[in-house]
């Protein structure tokens, strides 16, 4: 269905809007506290978990790997993910009027597609490491040095935040005439796009083309990888060698089907669909739990964490 807009001087004599409206997530009253509370504990738990995490795998000798080193700016970059958009959240939650202004909402645009980029981005990365470190232990040092580890990182940082400048310099150079309600708790895209009353369809285009590339590549690169090592396990004569190759993916794996997953469900859905409930449970799941448990889930399943914490 195309979008009716209307023609050039009508655009032009009407005024852009400096503000936006979220609808939040919510409009029970009776929920709201409970809401907050709730999610204010969530946080809590994901900057300290995070940052605990960071702080062990840099002081403690037995963590200085790959593995760890890739992990460690995991839970850096969730830290600024969820505080990209849980705090505005929570704010939102105990307020009257539920407003962000044009540019903060270009921020928070910028800033959540970069980091969900650079969240993808690392866990390819560290799925490429386990491959190496399974499919080619003797030589794993030799091709995941120090310098490659810090190019790689580099890499997923500098991809994630040039796509995210494409997307928000393609969206926020639109018009925005009003109305100006965007029903969610934070400026995703798609909403955002939906306001404008200038043509669309070039920015949705961009999205579309890198949200699925920076969602479709990792993965490629994951699935591939993970092909390879089920391969050279199965190749594996001893039952412990086996047993020993899957418990050092398991961590990896529960933190990329839970990602995954959570981009599958809400992300996957007709264009024309209206936004629901579900998709908010979904999106709040994805902004504000995900990032606790990844360090959570390394703590509780990998041995040589779980013994520097004990």
């Amino acid at each position: 269905m195309k979008k009716n807009l209307p023609d050039e001087k009508d655009v032009s004599n009407k005024t852009q809007v400096s503000m936006f409206v979220l609808s939040g997530l919510t409009n029970d009253k009776s929920l709201e506290t409970f809401l907050f509370i709730f999610f204010l504990h969530v946080y809590i738990v994901t900057i300290v978990a995070n940052l605990g995490l960071v702080v062990i795998v840099s002081n403690t000798s037995n963590l200085q790997s790959p593995m760890y080193y890739f992990l460690s700016y995991l839970s850096l970059v969730d830290i600024f993910y969820s505080s990209t958009i849980t705090p505005k959240m929570l704010s939102d939650l105990m307020s009257m009027t539920r407003t962000i202004s044009f540019e903060g909402c270009a921020l928070q645009f910028f800033f959540y597609g970069a980091l969900a980029s650079i969240d993808s981005l690392l866990l390819s990365t560290m799925s490429y490491d386990r491959y190496v470190a399974i499919c080619h232990p003797l030589h794993y040092m030799s091709i995941m040095t120090k310098k490659k580890c810090l190019r790689l990182v580099l890499l997923c940082f500098s991809v994630g935040f040039l796509q995210s400048s494409v997307q928000t310099s393609c969206a926020f150079s639109l018009q925005y005439c009003g109305p100006n309600l965007i029903d969610h708790f934070y400026c995703d895209a798609p909403l955002v796009l939906r306001l404008s009353c200038s043509d669309t369809v070039p920015c949705e285009l961009v999205t579309v083309y890198l949200v699925s590339a920076m969602a479709m590549g990792p993965l490629l690169t994951i699935l591939l990888s993970y092909f390879l090592i089920i391969f050279s396990i199965l190749r594996m004569k001893s039952a412990e060698v086996k047993k020993k190759a899957f418990s050092t993916c398991s961590s990896h794996l529960t933190c990329i089907s839970i990602f995954y997953g959570t981009i599958f469900f809400t992300y996957l859905q007709p264009p024309s669909r209206a936004f629901t409930l579900q998709d908010k449970v979904a999106l709040v799941f994805y902004t504000a739990v995900t990032p606790m448990l990844n360090p959570l889930i390394y703590s509780l399943r990998n041995q040589d964490v779980k013994k520097t914490i004990i």
